[in-house]
């Protein structure tokens, strides 16, 4: 294995990384402009190693007498022997990882086509999860969890929604990204005019109850999941069949991963019944 020593923080590489990690619009930009994205941890790795798009690998002197980081380090480079494999001083590492005490394994990661060119695709036929403007990085990795987990494998991220690719998310998902068809970026009217199936909007004070529609799902439906604050916005509702899960009055409303995981699993138990 040659590793290829990283030792200062002006490194060029190791300031990339960094802007890669950044939160918000400018992480999400730099993420765009060099069409990858980091991917921390050995669980992350793991899930994607002997695939050609993870094409550098990063680790350090104290990682590599991790037994499980050497494993996951010699599988991906049998697979993928042209992979380039970096060594950070550990003081860099702590510098880089969000993670604390975790151990040092980090990768960059080739975003795919769909979300490099948002919109590019005319039409999204069958099941689609659409996210509308949710911001909690933590709340969308959840439901990309969830829609891998329920088999719903087509998810639409308009835009205003966090970043898919961002660490936050990509943490929260727990490697389902590797099991989904992502697009992220698109105009309401982008997606109005790609999806095939009816629209199922969540709301508070919807036209149907989640468990009075049996027939409707079982078909091909596309579920909209709205922003924390404001819910679907009024021009998709306006497009949708609005659905309400029913709750206790005493209580408000529910987070909208747990939302999520209501309808998409509702959906799964129907067609299996």
């Amino acid at each position: 294995m040659n590793l290829e020593p990283i030792s200062s923080k002006e490194n060029s590489l190791f300031k990339e990384l960094r802007l890669l990690q950044a939160a918000g619009a400018k992480g999400q930009k730099a993420r765009l402009a060099s069409g990858q994205a980091i991917l921390e941890g050995i669980h992350l790795i793991q899930t994607w190693a002997g695939d050609p798009a993870l094409k550098t690998l990063f680790t350090s002197e104290q990682g590599l007498v991790n037994p499980e980081i050497a494993e996951v380090l010699s599988n991906h480079l049998d697979a993928c022997p042209d992979t380039k494999v970096y060594l950070l001083d550990t003081k860099l590492w702590d510098l880089l990882s969000e993670l604390v005490n975790a151990p040092h394994l980090a990768g960059l990661l080739s975003l795919p086509t769909s979300i490099l060119n948002p919109g590019a695709i005319s039409t999204l036929s069958g099941d689609v999860l659409i996210l509308d403007r949710i911001q909690d990085a933590g709340n969308v990795g959840s439901i990309l969890r969830t829609a891998a987990a329920a088999g719903f494998t087509q998810v639409l991220a308009l835009s205003g929604t966090a970043h898919l690719w961002s660490s936050k998310v990509l943490r929260a998902a727990m490697g389902a990204h590797r099991l989904l068809d992502l697009h992220e970026g698109w105009s309401n009217q982008q997606m109005l005019s790609a999806i095939e199936a009816p629209l199922l909007a969540t709301s508070a004070n919807g036209q149907s109850d989640l468990y009075q529609i049996h027939s409707t799902l079982q078909k091909p439906v596309a579920w909209v999941m709205g922003s924390e604050g404001q819910g679907v916005s009024e021009e998709i509702l306006a497009q949708a069949k609005t659905v309400s899960i029913p709750i206790d009055p005493r209580v408000e409303s529910l987070n909208v991963s747990t939302a999520a995981a209501v309808c998409l699993f509702e959906t799964l138990r129907i067609r299996r019944s």
